[in-house]
């Protein structure tokens, strides 16, 4: 994956600032935009984990800060709900002009109400994905509390949302009362999925049955099970963004056939690229994209296996294929190979003579579990087949690596 920083011209002319996230081989097979929740920012942990999550399926993603918010131009006092759907529509028609029309639409929270009605306008959406959104934009007006009589009393007032503190001005709550959810949704005429916590304290689950009783074209809801709001907990924003690229799929256009030899060979290839600033690499293996990272304690995000997980799961795959080949080929009743591994590594003076004692040697613990009604002989057969997987018998052979700069 690559991340590109870009602006463009908002609704009302200010710039707004915006990443594009794009897949691992930079050839998105579509484009999408995602639209983050009410006073939050592109970079809301949750917005970046989701739309990696969509890049490394080989869509291009637009995130960005809408008018007035993050480091978008602007003042958030003079905006609403009907101007961000204008930056929604704004930002749909400039990737149109730059990459290609988006296909899809995924928004979070109130970013979830504005993305269904900027559907509408936009011909190019096909599906449209909402995470935690209410059935009404108006829901907002709950969290003004208090200052909602001081806004009307004085045309303006100061209020706290997530603890910061923002203008609002009456027209936002005008523009909120006058939206209409229903009539959107009923017409929507584009596949809808619906993501939403049981437990949701900001907007209640009750908003997602809503939306999902009013839609009448293809629709699908997927429970978040214990997920806060804002889904802060990395694992319930990464399981969103798995969810919502495998729906997707099937209402996004199938991923172009490559045309140039050339290209043609580096898909052959394992392909990997870093992303700017992180440990987070995404890796293309012909039409399947992996990611590699490293745990939090060492700096990574922990958005995905180590390099060296990877390793293990190369060589715990093929003793596993290697096993279902043989016994297959035999006949014998083997119903599946389970493979535990652990890579450690241990002075090499433990395990044999060095004149070095602070030598290294790397060490992988492997655990076959055989499970079926096999008899002693088969299973003995079947561990020393186990030692001559193609992978281990690489690695015990040693790899000899030619490096050059491409």
């Amino acid at each position: 994956m690559s991340t590109e920083r870009i602006t463009f011209e908002g609704a009302t002319g200010h710039l707004l600032a915006a990443q594009l996230e794009l897949p691992a081989d930079a050839r998105p097979r579509a484009y999408a935009l995602f639209a983050h929740c009410f006073t939050c920012s592109k970079n809301l942990k949750a917005a970046v984990n989701i739309t990696r999550a969509l890049s490394g399926m080989g869509i291009g993603v637009l995130r960005f800060d809408f008018t007035g918010l993050g480091e978008s131009e602007g003042d958030f006092a003079d905006t609403n709900f009907t101007s961000n759907v204008d930056d929604l529509v704004a930002a749909a028609r400039y990737i149109e002009s730059e990459l290609g029309a988006p296909q899809l639409l995924v928004g979070h929270s109130l970013g979830g109400a504005a993305v269904l009605h900027a559907a509408t306008r936009l011909d190019s959406v096909r599906a449209v994905a909402t995470i935690g959104a209410p059935a009404e934009p108006s829901h907002v007006l709950k969290h003004i509390g208090e200052s909602r009589e001081e806004i009307e009393r004085l045309g303006e007032a100061t209020v706290l949302f997530g603890g910061q503190p923002f203008r609002v001005k009456r027209q936002f709550l005008d523009d909120l009362e006058h939206q209409r959810m229903s009539e959107v949704v009923q017409n929507l005429g584009r596949a809808l999925l619906i993501l939403h916590s049981p437990i949701d304290q900001i907007v209640g689950i009750e908003n997602a049955g809503t939306l999902y009783s009013l839609a009448r074209h293809s629709k699908s809801f997927v429970s978040l099970v214990d997920a806060d709001h804002l889904l802060m907990d990395a694992a319930d924003s990464t399981y969103a963004g798995r969810v919502l690229s495998t729906w997707a799929d099937r209402y996004l256009d199938p991923v172009p056939l490559i045309e140039h030899e050339a290209e043609l060979r580096d898909v052959e290839r394992v392909v990997t690229r870093s992303r700017l600033g992180t440990f987070r690499t995404d890796i293309r293996v012909r039409q399947h994209t992996l990611v590699a990272d490293e745990p939090v304690s060492v700096g990574g995000e922990d958005t995905g296996p180590t390099p060296y997980d990877l390793l293990l799961a190369g060589l715990g795959a093929c003793t596993s294929i290697t096993l279902e080949m043989y016994a297959g080929r035999k006949g014998w009743p083997l119903e599946q190979a389970r493979v535990r591994l652990e890579h450690s590594k241990i002075h090499k003076m433990d395990r044999e003579a060095s004149e070095d004692a602070h030598e290294q040697l790397d060490v992988v613990d492997r655990e076959v579990e055989l499970i079926g009604p096999l008899d002693e002989a088969q299973r003995a057969r079947l561990m020393e087949i186990a030692d001559r997987c193609p992978v281990h018998r690489t690695l015990e052979a040693g790899v000899r690596v030619r490096t050059v700069e491409g």
